[in-house]
């Protein structure tokens, strides 16, 4: 799917777009720019290299999840939410921005490694992962259960919810992991077992859940609420446990998260940010003010 057009989307019957959807898409294809940020800039260390001198270079999602990450209509440029924050700080901090479609499996490797300067994935902060990585927060995000627009489930709010239902969750992520230990505790309550289905294709995973193969998708809220706003096939019957902090995420103690905050901050205080934030439908994930390394996830 990551290779389709948009005109393409809306040849297939049940993952078909919204004339909203796809004027939306279309109207936030217009770039949002800020301007440099001195104080932003000061905030590189001396001694930082970036991968390609004088460029931000940014891992963001290869899937079409939209208003995450998705094609434009020339069916080569990114758009959506990451890739404008992503934009955003590259213009903050005087830089020119590449986009490097990745795999989620494939950002912590390549942070590590030097291939990219940060990552942005929809990364929710954990404890685990800030003994690898620096984070400076952009989003406060919640997991958000959808299902069929017509399902009989109502809501799924907690373990004994879940118990034999067959859901949809990518691997590796922060809801696998609720799911697994809500699992846990229901096994250990004699409840039935969940039955997760790993998907990390998002149009994969929007059409087994309406062919009805799958019970229930359980993923980042925006995502979830983009769909059901712009397509009215599925419905949000519940959240996780927690929200999340989602964050902009690099190599560990190489310096560059405060520069990254002041970034974010500059943004908020000129407006820029509640437009992106706007045309993808996020309002209610916006943060005031950016941190470096807050309280993470803990399992």
């Amino acid at each position: 799917m990551r290779g389709l057009t948009l005109a393409a989307l809306t040849l297939l019957p049940v993952l078909t777009c919204s004339a909203a959807e796809r004027a939306d898409v279309l109207k936030n294809e217009t770039p949002i720019h800020a301007p440099a940020n001195p104080q932003a800039i000061a905030k590189i260390p001396a001694d930082f290299h970036f991968i390609e001198p004088g460029t931000l270079t940014v891992a963001t999602s290869a899937t079409i999840s939209p208003p995450l990450s998705l094609l434009a209509s020339d069916n080569v440029t990114r758009i959506g939410s990451d890739p404008d924050i992503a934009r955003l700080l590259a213009d903050s901090l005087g830089l020119r921005l590449k986009l490097v479609p990745a795999s989620w499996e494939d950002w912590p490797l390549g942070i590590s490694a030097g291939r990219y300067d940060v990552a942005m994935f929809n990364i929710a902060v954990t404890e685990e992962r800030k003994k690898r990585f620096d984070f400076a927060t952009y989003r406060a995000d919640n997991h958000a259960f959808a299902v069929k627009s017509d399902s009989k489930i109502t809501q799924i709010n907690s373990p004994p919810d879940i118990a034999g239902k067959r859901i949809i969750v990518s691997s590796g992520t922060n809801q696998e992991r609720i799911l697994l230990s809500w699992d846990q505790q229901n096994r250990a309550r004699g409840l039935p077992a969940v039955k997760p289905i790993y998907l990390t294709d998002d149009a994969s995973a929007t059409l087994t859940l309406l062919s009805g193969r799958a019970d229930a998708i359980f993923g980042p809220h925006s995502m979830a609420a983009w769909k059901v706003a712009s397509r009215g096939q599925t419905k949000l019957v519940g959240r996780g446990p927690f929200r999340a902090w989602v964050a902009v995420t690099t190599k560990k103690n190489n310096g560059l998260a405060p520069a990254l905050q002041a970034a974010v901050d500059g943004t908020i205080a000129g407006g820029q940010y509640q437009q992106v934030q706007a045309r993808w439908g996020e309002q209610d994930e916006a943060i005031t003010h950016s941190t470096v390394n807050p309280p993470g996830i803990v399992y």
